[in-house]
């Protein structure tokens, strides 16, 4: 029972901040949701919702659908929640090796940094040794940046001089987690602009390269994106996917921005799991992604009808 309450509490305080974190895009959605759960809804509220849930970055086709499904409901709002969730529901599971290795990617501005911070802190406190390579060796303001995350979760790191090869950072540090036996290795790779080319040649051989440093790897490939980005946030995780094959999403800055519902435009687009999302700066605010409890944090609460 003790195990129960606690199990309880801690998704509590997840669903707590996580609700926090949407507010801008519930508050968004709020002024055209109807106030009600009612069994049936009017032309007028269903193109309200419709449009809600466009404004709100879910895309025009998606939300489309979602209003259609919906409508041929008696418990529209509820269908229109569960079909949310279907949408944001991926059971792929997180490949497991030893080391498990992790290559991250985003263009500049997304948080990537931090995120990666934010993993090792996670690993960390899962008693897993964790090693990160500083492969984004164009920017000194980079490394100097993830080494403040890695020695504050605890971690080690590898690094090179300013404007190294980052495939070689990479191939180093992937040799010496295995050699010290390290659990958790995290590459960190350039702010990437998706549309320039040498860019993106090179990511594509710092991928190639660590598939060479050991058979198999990387075992995952994780897009971080900034969720207030909109359309652009599209481009950029189609452009990656072609270059790294990513193997999942981490979407951040959320709590910033009313356009939370970009999660359902990529996840319908792409059927790439979201594994983690950003809702603030401090260390518990990246939270493994729970899709029923980001729909109940996105949308309007409504009330149920008198009688």
């Amino acid at each position: 029972m003790r195990l129960f309450y606690g199990f309880w509490g801690s998704f509590m305080s997840l669903f707590s901040r996580l609700s926090q974190g949407l507010r801008k895009s519930r508050e968004s959605l709020t002024s055209l949701f109807p106030g009600q759960a009612k069994e049936k809804l009017s032309d007028t509220e269903w193109q309200d919702i419709e449009d809600a849930l466009v404004m709100a970055d879910c895309g025009a086709q998606v939300a489309m659908d979602l209003v259609t499904q919906a409508k041929k409901s008696k418990q529209p709002i509820q269908t229109l929640k569960a079909n949310m969730q279907a949408i944001l529901t991926n059971n792929t599971p997180i490949r497991e090796a030893k080391p498990f290795v992790l290559l991250i990617a985003g263009v500049n501005g997304t948080g990537k940094t931090t995120t990666i911070g934010k993993l090792a802190h996670m690993y960390a406190k899962q008693n897993k040794k964790v090693l990160i390579g500083a492969a984004d060796t164009f920017r000194a303001a980079a490394v100097e940046q993830l080494s403040v995350w890695v020695e504050r979760a605890g971690a080690d790191m590898v690094k090179q001089a300013e404007g190294a090869d980052p495939a070689s950072v990479a191939f180093d540090t992937i040799s010496r987690g295995i050699s010290k036996n390290y659990d958790v290795i995290i590459i960190d790779t350039a702010g990437r602009v998706q549309t320039d080319t040498g860019l993106m040649n090179e990511l594509a051989k710092v991928y190639r390269v660590m598939g060479k440093a050991l058979d198999g790897c990387p075992h995952e490939v994780w897009h971080v994106v900034d969720g207030g980005t909109g359309q652009n946030a599209i481009a950029q995780v189609e452009k990656f996917r072609e270059v790294i094959h990513t193997t999942g999403l981490i979407v951040t800055k959320l709590d910033g921005t009313g356009k939370g519902g970009i999660l359902l435009q990529l996840c319908d687009r792409f059927k790439l799991p979201v594994r983690y999302v950003g809702v603030g700066e401090a260390l518990e605010d990246l939270m493994p992604f729970n899709p029923s409890a980001y729909v109940d944090s996105l949308l309007p609460q409504t009330s149920h009808p008198e009688g």
